[in-house]
């Protein structure tokens, strides 16, 4: 019987905060053979990356760890748990490498991309500074990025998420691990990247006999690329299997519910199940809503038949021939470069109580869009008409009593509120500028009935951002935006680095807030799913321009463009079991 490459057994870990335990991983068994890829699928809390730090070495004091690590080293195990830091030093890195989930975080900013890398190298290899950056070079030439012998003298900064990830790819390959773990790698990465950085892996694994360990909260996106699917629930593994078990035929109520859960599952405006649909906090399972929680191939291509929710067209936002360009680059000996064109005569219009979904890849001009029309760039040319004002027209001093009618929901809701004041506070600060009602007694009123309708309880009000989940976050955020009764709501990236439960469940509060303020919003994603299940049309965005738009439904079942067609190609084979 063959030795497999990792074999957990039994591994509890515990964090101690003030003499008190807390568990995170409950007494989990699993093995990774070699050349073979092993999903660990879960939501944030689940014990998946906890997991994965304990088999680094990298957990902090406050931990205590039992059980067993054993990594095969030269053909003989070896438990990661019970070596000394001399030993792990040797084996992490070298033989076992890992690719954590924000790169922007894991390079340093002030070395270049090539120092890293070589950096690298030269820890763990007896070779000269010039071999370690042929090797480098020849790395960056196996992951496929773009001029390699350039980007060897790039930092970070100047490339994109996708290429900073491979940079990430080819440092953990810089030694030739045996065993490389990939913490959430594709998180926030447009669904092109992110299928370009899933078939790199695999290729590597294929072509070096890699045994991978991938971290993910997106049961969809592994199955064409794992082999294996372990599911993780409160520090539990819930259920483990082949990929085609596991998806075709879950067993567990908790697995069921994270099939269940992606938009993509169901038609437009219906609302989404959660996990609590599906399993209470004791594990017991309820009563599971009446939903098929697999789509297979053939029901995708099916449109379902949802009556539009908007028959007006009156537009509340007009955007007519808006170009923003940035200036070329300027030498001095030659002339500057010509301007970059951002945005480049983009007409558009938002009708009353109308969702428009603005999709395409990271690049594309979604975000410089949203910020053109609230005004936080300067604009090149063109019109943008809210409410029947050409609010591009206006100064700062006119434009800001406006200001209050136009509100955004950013993507990232930890940079988004100020760690230093409660949320109450930070919902109030908006009312009390815009001169919302008239004392301090009125607006807490108002923001203790904003907490409820967005499911946040009274007591919330006096805690802290650091005291909230990221969807809890996400809630407040909107909260704020809608305490001062916008008409019009821009949503940047607003769930795209949520878990999938928990998208759910920020989708289904924005479908009732929807009905509830009749805000007109625009919602800006790279995921064509979640934009199709939110909105009544899409405008599908490349290189500044708007390629293709029409329904939602119609965009994503018929698309005409060729480009639309690659976005959706690329989400299929994650939403999808053959």
């Amino acid at each position: 019987m063959q030795v497999p490459l990792l074999s957990v057994k039994n591994l509890v870990i515990d964090f101690e905060t003030e003499g008190i335990k807390y568990p995170a991983v409950k007494d989990i068994t699993f093995e990774v053979a070699a050349g073979e890829m092993l999903a660990i699928v879960g939501e944030s809390g689940s014990g998946k990356s906890v997991t994965s730090l304990a088999i680094m070495g990298l957990l902090s004091k406050h931990a205590s760890i039992c059980g067993k690590v054993n990594f095969l080293q030269n053909n003989c195990p070896v438990n990661l748990l019970s070596i000394n830091i001399k030993q792990m030093n040797a084996i992490r890195g070298k033989e076992i490498a890992m690719i954590f989930q924000e790169p922007m975080t894991s390079l340093n900013p002030v070395y270049t991309c090539g120092y890293q890398v070589m950096e690298a190298i030269l820890q763990h290899q007896k070779i000269s500074t010039v071999a370690a950056k042929q090797k480098a070079i020849a790395l960056f030439e196996k992951v496929k990025l773009p001029n390699p012998v350039t980007i060897i003298n790039k930092y970070p900064h100047e490339l994109s998420g996708g290429q900073k990830q491979r940079v990430m790819i080819a440092m953990a390959m810089s030694c030739n691990p045996t065993l490389l773990i990939a913490d959430e790698p594709t998180t926030a990465l447009d669904v092109t990247v992110q299928n370009s950085i899933l078939q790199l892996m695999k290729n590597l694994q294929k072509e070096d006999g890699l045994g991978i360990i991938l971290i993910t909260h997106d049961i969809g996106l592994v199955a064409d690329i794992a082999d294996k699917v372990l599911v993780m629930y409160k520090g539990e593994i819930v259920e483990q299997g082949t990929v085609k078990e596991v998806l075709q035929h879950p067993s567990h109520p908790y697995t069921r519910a994270l099939m269940a859960c992606r938009p993509s599952m169901h038609s437009r405006g219906q609302r989404l199940p959660v996990v609590s649909d599906f399993v209470k906090e004791d594990f017991s399972e309820v009563e599971a809503p009446l939903q098929n929680t697999i789509l297979v191939k053939d029901e995708l291509l099916q449109s379902p038949t949802v009556k539009p929710t908007v028959s007006n067209t009156n537009p509340i936002l007009t955007v007519t021939n808006l170009q923003v360009f940035y200036p070329g680059k300027k030498s001095f000996f030659k002339k500057a470069s010509d301007p970059y064109k951002a945005i480049d005569n983009v007409s558009f219009a938002v009708n009353k109580g109308e969702t428009v979904g603005l999709v395409g890849e990271s690049g594309c001009g979604k975000t410089t869009l949203g910020r053109a029309i609230l005004n936080l760039i300067p604009i090149t040319s063109g019109k943008i008409v809210l409410d029947g004002i050409n609010i591009a027209s206006l100064s700062e001093k006119q434009l800001r009593p406006l200001r209050k009618n136009l509100q955004i929901v950013f993507q990232d809701p930890y940079g988004s509120l100020n760690p230093r004041i409660t949320i109450g506070d930070a919902i109030i600060e908006p009312m009390m500028v815009n001169d919302i009602l008239t004392n301090k007694q009125e607006r807490k009123e108002k923001v203790m009935e904003l907490l409820n309708k967005v499911n946040l309880l009274p007591e919330h009000f006096n805690r802290y951002p650091h005291q909230f989940s990221g969807g809890q976050r996400q809630r407040i955020c909107i909260a704020r935006a809608l305490s001062l009764n916008p008409s019009f709501l821009i949503f940047d990236e607003s769930v795209s680095a949520l878990d999938v439960s928990v998208q759910a469940q920020v989708l289904n509060l924005l479908n009732d807030l929807k009905k509830e303020f009749g805000f007109s919003s625009i919602f800006i994603s790279h995921d064509l799913s979640v934009v199709r299940y939110i909105s009544d049309r899409i405008m599908v965005m490349n290189k500044g321009v708007i390629v293709e738009e029409g329904p939602a439904d119609d965009i994503f079942f018929s698309p005409q463009n060729e480009y639309t067609r690659q976005l959706i190609k690329a989400i299929q084979g994650r939403n999808t079991i053959e």
